[in-house]
């Protein structure tokens, strides 16, 4: 899972650090941390190198959380009382709409869209409607009708109503696609 600010074209931001591990809480990686806790589990843990970098990239985030790292597993989870799935949802939506505020601050001017896609984005109406819950009401007018809708192919569905200041869309991804594109313009561009 990643955030990005785009303004006009171009990432102004992207959750993304050196490596997948920062940003947003995902499936395994806990996202954002406090740098000093890799010292704290070494010291305090004793756990080594090799170790610290499996649970920080392999038994943390989503899994660490709510001891399952797909987000279908922890709803369904949830809709039977579990709280560690609770948890995890809460934690993973908070960190969301927490990048979207900071995204919001870091764009110059107006804000045009709010942009969900790729797996929790593209398809977990239930994720997005706690993630815009409460979230710039004043000038996002979701719409939990559309929201249920199946995302499509081609252009996605409009999340919002028609005359929201700022449009919230679900758009399907298609990474293969930009993939190919990508490669074709480098290879014209060569040529």
């Amino acid at each position: 899972a990643s955030a990005c600010a785009i303004a006009g074209g171009i990432r102004v931001d992207t959750s993304m650090g050196l490596t997948p591990l920062d940003g947003l809480v995902m499936g395994t990686r806990c996202g954002d941390l406090d740098p000093a806790i890799v010292a704290y589990l070494q010291e305090k843990e004793k756990l080594i190198f090799q170790e610290v970098d499996t649970l920080l990239n392999r038994q943390s985030g989503l899994l660490g959380l709510g001891g399952a790292s797909d987000m279908r597993d922890l709803l369904e989870r949830e809709s039977k009382g579990e709280q560690d799935a609770a948890l995890a949802i809460d934690t993973f939506c908070y960190r969301v709409r927490k990048y979207i505020g900071a995204y919001f601050a870091a764009l110059p001017g107006q804000v045009d869209a709010i942009i969900f896609t790729a797996g929790i984005g593209e398809n977990s109406s239930v994720i997005r409607a706690r993630i815009m819950k409460g979230l710039f009401e004043d000038r996002i007018y979701f719409d939990s009708e559309t929201n249920e809708r199946k995302v499509e192919s081609g252009e996605g569905n409009l999340l919002t109503k028609e005359h929201s200041p700022i449009a919230v869309y679900a758009i399907p991804t298609d990474e293969e696609w930009m993939i190919a594109r990508l490669a074709r313009d480098l290879l014209v561009s060569k040529a």
